[in-house]
């Protein structure tokens, strides 16, 4: 139970599944977001995580993300993303979660600039402190932990994202000029390492998202990182809205125990209207 919820809470495991980069040529920009991202500043999202095992279906937690002003740097415009994720009160008894994530990346060009992680699950603590060097793309680490302090340089590339601003840089994607079936990599960076993983487009497919109604979707597959939650040797599948918002709308995967869930139940501040790509309404009207 540790592990699941530890899982589900963790806004950025997900995250990190559901984000390619996609500025420094790394992949296709869609030609319609070249001027104008697919999101924008003030744009909050809401997320319910599910868990299913054997005969316990349930809801075990939420997580939220909103992008915030971000200041200047060397006057450039910055935006700053705030997620956090949380168990509901009645599973704190077993394993109480409150993570928080926070970033800042240029508005022209989607890079990142820093990022913060703050983790709190159960009687494990650990926070990352990063700084981008813009001509290197070095990553300067500094790791919190109970035992201690680790500094070090991370040896990132154009393509290196933090989660947060991996997260917003994949929406700008061109989906449409990836090649369907074909294993994609994804570069993160979390704690003292850089992960590369992939993802795999697979398709256009009508999904309900439960709450919400029926959307016309893009499917995406997604390698994970092997641990206490996941095997490595299965999928992550995730449905992204088919439209210019490309909002994440539902994600499901297998984990060591069972299988968890998560689905947008709120949102406002999107750049465009998401009932656009709606297919048969529900609670929306």
């Amino acid at each position: 139970m540790k592990a699941l919820i530890r899982y589900v809470t963790a806004f950025s495991i997900w995250l990190s599944c559901v984000s390619v980069p996609v500025s420094g040529q790394c992949f296709p920009l869609h030609p319609d977001l070249a001027e104008e991202h697919a999101f924008r500043q003030g744009e909050r999202l809401r997320y319910i995580i599910h868990y299913k095992w054997l005969g316990i279906r349930t809801d075990v937690g939420y997580a939220e993300v909103a992008l915030l002003d971000g200041g200047e740097r060397d006057g450039r415009k910055l935006l700053q993303p705030l997620a956090y994720g949380s168990t509901y009160k009645f599973w704190d008894v077993f394993f109480k979660v409150r993570d928080t994530y926070t970033s800042k990346f240029y508005e022209d060009s989607v890079r990142p600039v820093y990022f913060h992680r703050d983790v709190h699950e159960g009687k494990y603590t650990v926070q990352n402190f990063y700084y981008w060097d813009d001509n290197t793309c070095a990553i300067d680490a500094s790791v919190i932990r109970q035992s201690g302090t680790v500094d070090t340089l991370l040896p990132g590339h154009g393509c290196t994202f933090d989660l947060l601003t991996l997260f917003y840089n994949a929406r700008n994607m061109d989906f449409e000029a990836l090649e369907r079936g074909v294993n994609n990599p994804v570069s993160f960076a979390i704690d003292e390492e850089i992960f590369d993983i992939y993802f795999r487009y697979i398709g256009r497919e009508e999904k309900r998202v439960p709450g919400l109604g029926v959307y016309r979707t893009m499917k995406f597959a997604a390698k994970v990182v092997a641990g206490e939650v996941f095997t490595g040797e299965q999928e992550m599948y995730i449905w992204v809205s088919d439209d210019l918002n490309r909002v994440p709308l539902l994600f499901e995967s297998p984990i060591i125990v069972g299988s968890v869930f998560g689905r947008l139940s709120d949102w406002e501040g999107l750049e465009y209207p998401l009932e656009d790509c709606k297919v048969i309404k529900n609670k929306r009207q």
